[in-house]
């Protein structure tokens, strides 16, 4: 009786020591999602703000060179592509995951055509140090208006 006692509690140690928890991992390619466009609606030449979630298995997202753009936003109606600069978000050299929420803005939402309204969504990626390209992602449709 007790050897099985015995083997029970070896058992059960063993099961409890050897069970290790999962650790996530990430892409080294940074992944992002989309989370909000706002204001809905917009009045012309006010701001939009574009919130999205990132991660970056490896850490090497954002940049320290004032120079260098890593995120890129599609404004969908006319195809034109502005470029912006994601700071560093992790310290040089270090390989760890990273994850977070970030904004972009675009500075003046207008309307491109002679309407008193017009609908836009934005498509947008990043690229981090190591070159490695996002998903794109695309935002709901926002309402500028006059």
């Amino acid at each position: 009786m007790c050897s099985n006692k015995l083997s029970i509690y070896l058992y059960l140690f063993f099961l409890l020591f050897s069970c290790k928890k999962d650790k996530k991992e990430y892409e080294a390619a940074p992944v992002i999602t989309f989370k909000s466009i706002s204001p809905s609606p917009v009045t012309e030449y006010q701001p939009i703000l574009i919130t999205f979630e990132y991660t970056d298995g490896d850490g090497d997202l954002g940049e320290n060179n004032a120079n260098v753009k890593n995120l890129f936003v599609t404004d969908n109606r006319i195809g034109i592509t502005y470029s912006y600069r994601i700071q560093q978000l992790s310290p040089a050299n270090s390989i760890i995951a990273i994850q977070g929420t970030m904004e972009a803005k675009i500075e003046n939402a207008v309307i491109t055509n002679n309407a008193v309204e017009q609908y836009v969504n934005y498509s947008l990626y990043v690229t981090d140090r190591a070159g490695h390209k996002s998903n794109i992602i695309t935002t709901t449709d926002v309402l500028i208006k006059k």
